[in-house]
């Protein structure tokens, strides 16, 4: 009689703090690359940025009017020429003279005023000054930056006013840190492609264009890989192919413990090491990241709120390190405007919840992980952490935003 063998324990699910730590500590950034300023929009400054000029580089005009002395305002002014953005004076400013002068031209020497034209009234060649008010309305020589200045730190975000500062002071091209490329691929044999009409026992693969709109929003190229059979050798394929192209995989399924989730095995065969498979959090319970040299993979669970959430909360922040930052998502305060409570509690929970301008919190219904529709309607994310069976109508929660 053959000796029966005990059952194995089940694995154990590591905690999310720790399985977040985790992931983040095995973030290396990817070095930087030249980029033309046109398309640095979202992109990370590599390095410090300084002013090569004094900005403005010369006074000029804050507005359109007369360029004068001071003290001449109490008589009429003569005018000598036209000074338009663009163009130099031809001669300084003497007494009882003054120039036309537009907004952005240079000021000419001996004038230390502007006098805006609404405050004159014009007599042929001669200006008089009508009201005054006593301002300069000049922008002098390095008033805002001088030359040799820093203007940018590395780290920065470049966002439309970045990328005038980095104009303005000549950084075209200019250095960003390196984007992490990303692959992204669905497995199952039960998947089509969403332009497809799935036969009976099949469905539409919806991860793979929820992951790639996600990727993209985020600043982060990505390329679609198609749909993986659920086999060993469809596997061994697409990372023997793919592998060395990219430097994040993403899969949706084949991550569990069935009999076709064959990701962490062959994962493994191809010499990732598996640091994380198994967290405590719901949803994406089955959740895996793995290494090799400068590659990384992600393995997450085929319900498609469960790539949405883990995409949010753990893979764009890992790419944000990747790419030399550090992501923060945007987050609300609110008031619950109804009780949440939970059966189990064991796991931090992820609940979709709309947001009232009366600043309000109402969990979106929500039938489970398989129920992407329900983010339509959400506007974040509300986190319970484990142990917290029961949050009460009124309590003050943080959200997630998601849009």
């Amino acid at each position: 009689m053959s000796e029966r063998r005990p059952p194995e324990s089940p694995r154990r699910l590591m905690p999310w703090d720790e399985a977040l730590e985790t992931v983040l500590a095995a973030a290396r950034p990817l070095g930087a690359e030249r980029v033309p300023l046109a398309e640095a929009g979202g992109r990370l400054l590599a390095s410090d940025v300084f002013s090569d000029i004094d900005m403005p580089p010369f006074d000029k005009a804050a507005m359109d009017g007369y360029a004068c002395r001071a003290r001449d305002l109490e008589r009429p002014l003569r005018i000598v020429e036209t000074i338009h953005a663009g163009s130099l004076p031809e001669r300084p400013i003497g007494a009882g003279e003054c120039a036309s002068i537009m907004t952005g031209a240079p000021v000419p020497p001996g004038a230390d005023t502007v006098v805006m034209i609404e405050h004159t009234e014009r007599d042929g060649d001669l200006v008089r000054v009508v009201r005054r008010t006593g301002a300069e309305n000049l922008c002098r020589r390095g008033e805002d930056v001088r030359a040799g200045e820093l203007v940018l730190r590395a780290g920065a975000l470049v966002g439309a006013a970045e990328a005038a500062v980095l104009a303005s002071v000549g950084a075209d091209p200019v250095e960003v840190t390196r984007r992490p490329r990303l692959g992204i691929a669905s497995t199952g044999d039960e998947l089509v492609e969403a332009s497809r009409r799935p036969a009976a026992g099949m469905i539409r693969d919806s991860n793979s264009p929820q992951l790639m709109v996600q990727a993209r929003a985020a600043g982060f190229p990505a390329r679609p890989l198609g749909i993986v059979a659920d086999t060993k050798e469809a596997l061994e394929d697409l990372l023997q192919r793919h592998a060395e192209s990219f430097d994040v995989l993403l899969f949706s399924g084949g991550v569990s413990a069935g009999e076709r989730d064959h990701v962490p095995a062959v994962l493994e065969e191809q010499g990732f090491a598996l640091p994380v498979h198994g967290v405590a959090v719901k949803p994406g319970r089955p959740l895996l990241f793995g290494t090799r040299g400068d590659a990384y993979v992600f393995g997450l669970p085929g319900n498609p709120v469960s790539t949405f959430v883990l995409f949010e909360v753990l893979v764009r922040p890992f790419l944000q390190r990747l790419a030399g930052g550090e992501y923060v998502p945007p987050m609300a305060r609110a008031r619950l405007t109804r009780p949440i409570e939970r059966r189990r509690s064991d796991r931090l929970d992820h609940v979709p919840v709309v947001l009232d301008p009366g600043g309000g919190a109402s969990p979106v219904e929500y039938h489970g992980s398989a129920h992407i529709h329900a983010y339509c309607a959400a506007d974040g994310i509300l986190r319970i952490p484990p142990g917290v069976p029961r949050i009460e109508a009124g309590e003050t929660v943080s959200v997630i935003l998601v849009r």
